[in-house]
């Protein structure tokens, strides 16, 4: 019972009415007294939090926690490229001539994605990572570069889980869910971050509209379960060296740029 009771909280349809309802019972102080039994279903480390947990007044007080300072640090060199979440790195390689990358054996369409395929244009032959966030994970997001942030914008309505489950039977998954797509340009070419949302509620919260972006900053959080992509423009500057189905933490290195 308890197990079914919080896959409903992650892996809900995107119908509007029940995600609508899920957000007003998590965000009130009516879910508190389930922060500590999701806490253990889920083994989170919840002593990495920025406060005890008994200062969380919600179950999304406690899903949306920040953690306590240099907590996850990014890594130095210069040439490392870093997670930008706490994560299962589940899928990674090359975005082909097509516009097209491949999870888990199902084409996406980059094109889709990005809106149009002149935004999906520079990542062409390029490189991806993608991140699963399951309930466990600490939900913010990370840069995972240095750079300049060139655009950010929004795109998609509803949200499918992006689970297992959602990825094998919702062909279109990644380019129908709710999402918003920052563009930084670094020293070593361009990168994608696209922040998927897991529900038809907006849960992606961005921090600040700052144009520097500094690796291993946090510039945002999800507030339900979510998936990050990472897009390269130049798959021949970069070299990666995290194999899918790792698990990262944000400011681990999962590739490195060649000079």
């Amino acid at each position: 019972m308890k197990k079914q009771i919080f896959k409903s909280f992650v892996e809900l349809t995107s119908h509007p009415v029940s995600s609508s309802m899920l957000k007003q019972f998590t965000t009130s102080r009516i879910s508190k007294p389930l922060i500590k039994p999701f806490a253990s279903f889920y083994d989170i480390q919840h002593h990495e939090a920025e406060h005890p947990i008994h200062a969380y007044n919600s179950l999304n007080d406690f899903f949306t926690r920040s953690l306590q300072p240099d907590s996850r640090m990014a890594d130095p060199d210069p040439a490392a490229v870093v997670s930008p979440v706490d994560g299962v790195l589940s899928s990674a390689g090359p975005v082909n001539e097509q516009q097209q990358f491949i999870v888990k054996d199902q084409a996406y369409s980059l094109t889709a994605l990005f809106g149009d395929s002149t935004k999906a244009q520079p990542y062409e032959n390029g490189y991806f990572y993608l991140f699963y966030l399951s309930p466990r994970h600490y939900h913010h997001f990370h840069y995972p570069v240095s750079g300049r942030l060139l655009n950010r914008y929004a795109l998609g309505t509803a949200s499918y889980p992006v689970n297992d489950v959602g990825i094998k039977y919702k062909n279109d998954l990644f380019s129908s869910n709710y999402r918003i797509i920052s563009e930084i340009e670094s020293s070593f070419g361009r990168v994608a971050i696209v922040k998927v949302g897991a529900l038809n509620v907006n849960s992606i919260r961005i921090a600040d509209s700052a144009k520097d972006c500094i690796k291993g900053k946090d510039f945002g959080h999800f507030a339900f379960g979510s998936t990050v992509i990472l897009f390269f423009e130049n798959k021949k500057s970069l070299l990666p060296i995290n194999l899918p189905f790792t698990e990262v933490q944000v400011g681990d290195k999962i590739g490195e740029w060649q000079y």
